[in-house]
């Protein structure tokens, strides 16, 4: 079993680099292979919308996108990691996501994703409903816990004192852990029917 997380902050031993560790020991603990990229920490520009993508199935901009997404092709989960900027996702990690799922052409179907916002205070719930979006548009089961998927921090290291925070965090890990082992377990036994057929409209027909 294979995990991606992908750590959304740019700053060095921060509140997101101290969850992203966090996840990245308890799931090797269960045995699974974790790959962690540092999204944050790189330019990342936004999608040039030329379509380059649909004939070579790769984006035109050659970087960290396309050196990411044969490691997405085969996990089981994907995992966000985000500081709050604006109520919204760390916006290299946006950029980075838009290009990543709209240039790759490989199935989804049925990896797991999961999002954790880290903020001072609030704006956290939002910035989860906008990295969900690309789960739930690519039929990816959302990983959840007992509350909301995030925890509280400005100052760094200020998050390992947010007990319900962490404790939401392993609870996540948990669901997530189960998640990716059932879904393996559902498509052994062919449980999984075939997709229905995406008709594509506009709103107009």
């Amino acid at each position: 079993m294979h995990i991606l997380i992908l750590n959304g902050s740019p700053r060095n031993k921060g509140n997101s680099e101290f969850i992203t560790n966090l996840m990245q020991e308890e799931f090797l603990k269960k045995s699974y292979q974790v790959d962690v990229i540092n999204v944050g920490k790189n330019n990342i520009r936004g999608c040039l919308a030329c379509h380059y993508c649909r004939e070579n199935h790769n984006c035109v901009i050659d970087d960290l996108v396309n050196q990411v997404a044969p490691i997405f092709e085969k996990t089981d989960a994907l995992i966000m990691i985000t500081p709050v900027y604006y109520a919204m996702p760390n916006g290299n990690l946006i950029s980075f996501l838009q290009r990543l799922f709209y240039s790759t052409s490989f199935d989804k179907r049925m990896k797991v994703g999961a999002s954790v916002a880290i903020a001072r205070r609030a704006g956290t719930t939002f910035a989860l409903d906008c990295l969900n979006k690309f789960f739930t548009i690519t039929e990816m089961p959302i990983g959840s816990s007992f509350y909301w998927n995030n925890a509280f921090g400005l100052n760094k290291g200020e998050v390992q004192f947010d007990e319900e925070g962490i404790s939401n965090v392993k609870e996540l890990i948990n669901n997530v852990d189960f998640l990716v082992k059932s879904i393996a377990k559902g498509k052994k036994e062919k449980l999984l029917d075939d997709k229905v057929p995406h008709l594509v409209t506009n709103f107009m027909r």
